[in-house]
């Protein structure tokens, strides 16, 4: 029976089997030693036997291996225990020489990026590499824990459309079948008429932006958390909602993933139950007073005023995550809600956290017919075909309903204290890249 490397320790003095990856040898004091390395970690393996030593000739990291022996005490090993005796089986040999040393750091800097992902396929099977994926996958994990504990339901929408969502030019258009359709920059449409079904839905899916961006915050292809839920009592609902997920989902991983992200050199969390909340037209007026730059003039907040506003709060408030409120009408989306006490302004919110946006969480427009003037407005056709299906669950009846379009690949770069969003993905997509 195979043992995992994290369970080897309690086995000491019996014999067993483990299977793994070849990570790295070494020879000392006429000794050989290796690190085999399976899902949980790394195993030590001391190999004597010169007959199982020669087994090794040639082979390179990565080789896949099946080693028997005797589980051996020893404090300085991985785990607190290593295999002697060794018998290795050669399971897949590997004899060409890898391109990177994955049993040592990689580099992160700028500079070295495109080398990062260039091997991204060998690299990912560094240990500190794979750390971020796995919180990654926890961050996931506990938001969709959080969102099904609130009764949402778990959709899936097309990803090919007729029409642009959001309008504009920065979609990537696609011949399908000899007609022009584009991919999804949000399942925004989607997840409203589902309102109209389970009245709470959410989903974690690829959404693709056209962007001739090449900043450390901008992708081609990002991977967002969409939701939206129904019968809200006010905006603030859906902030509520967002914060207490977005509390949820950071404390755990926090809580589980403590020594990966420690090992990684992650900022310390500071987080309040209940994230402050500025206007627009606050932050505007802050900053131009404590930094001498106008920005008051702005319809959205600048790169540098996010930077701001995370670093003010976290000394005032308490916390690294802040909601920026009430954005002017000028920059509004045809389906957000004007606001009822204040129609210069929209019931559109955003969260910053680190100093960067992570998600939008507007109040939806549900009236069909002001939904249809603002589309207008916004100089779009509600007969289009990428809109008609919309306006028909207008029609027959949605309630007033808000939600968010959250950033994972934003969250797991901030989370971590990565410099670039690239970093936080597997096998980032940008203006350059298409591979691997």
């Amino acid at each position: 029976m195979r043992i995992l490397s994290s369970d080897v320790h309690e086995h000491i003095g019996k014999e067993i089997t483990v299977s793994g990856w070849l990570h790295k040898k070494r020879l000392l004091g006429g000794l050989t030693f290796i690190s085999l390395r399976d899902r949980r970690g790394l195993v030590q393996i001391v190999i004597q036997n010169k007959d199982e030593v020669e087994k090794l000739r040639g082979m390179q990291i990565g080789t896949v291996l099946e080693v028997g022996g005797t589980v051996k005490d020893e404090p300085r090993a991985p785990g607190g225990a290593e295999l002697h005796e060794a018998t290795l089986t050669v399971l897949v040999p590997v004899t060409e020489e890898p391109p990177i040393e994955i049993d040592k750091p990689l580099s992160h800097k700028s500079d070295n990026l495109d080398t990062l992902f260039d091997y991204r396929v060998i690299g990912l099977r560094n240990l500190q590499e794979a750390k971020v994926f796995k919180i990654r996958a926890g961050l996931l994990k506990y938001l969709r824990e959080f969102l099904t504990g609130q009764e949402f339901v778990e959709i899936n929408t097309p990803k090919i459309l007729a029409g642009a969502t959001e309008g504009g030019a920065e979609v990537f258009k696609v011949d399908y079948f000899g007609r022009e359709a584009v991919l999804a920059q949000s399942p925004q449409f989607y997840k409203q008429i589902m309102t109209g079904v389970f009245e709470r839905v959410f989903e974690i899916a690829p959404a693709y932006r056209a962007e001739l961006s090449a900043t450390t915050r901008h992708v081609s292809e990002v991977t967002m958390l969409d939701i939206e839920m129904g019968f809200i009592d006010g905006h603030e609902n859906v902030l509520d909602m967002v914060q207490d997920m977005t509390h949820y989902a950071l404390t755990k991983t926090y809580e589980d993933f403590a020594d990966e992200l420690k090992s990684l050199n992650a900022p310390e969390l500071v987080l309040t139950k209940k994230f402050p909340r500025y206007t627009v037209a606050e932050i505007h007026e802050m900053y131009t007073k404590a930094t001498g730059t106008d920005t008051t003039k702005e319809k959205d907040m600048t790169p540098d005023e996010e930077k701001w506003i995370c670093a003010y709060t976290k000394e005032h408030d308490g916390s690294e995550a802040v909601f920026v409120t009430h954005f002017p009408v000028e920059a509004m989306k045809f389906y957000h809600r004007v606001n009822p006490d204040d129609p210069s302004t929209v019931m559109w919110a955003d969260l910053l956290f680190r100093g960067v946006e992570i998600a939008t969480c507007p109040q939806r427009e549900n009236n069909y017919e002001k939904l249809v003037e603002q589309m207008k407005k916004a100089g779009l056709d509600p007969e289009h075909p990428g809109y008609k299906y919309y306006l028909q669950a207008f029609k027959h009846g949605l309630p007033e309903h808000g939600g968010c379009g959250y950033g994972i690949d934003r969250l797991v770069q901030k989370t971590i204290g990565l410099a670039n969003i690239k970093e936080a993905i597997l096998f980032p997509r940008d203006i350059n890249r298409l591979a691997p």
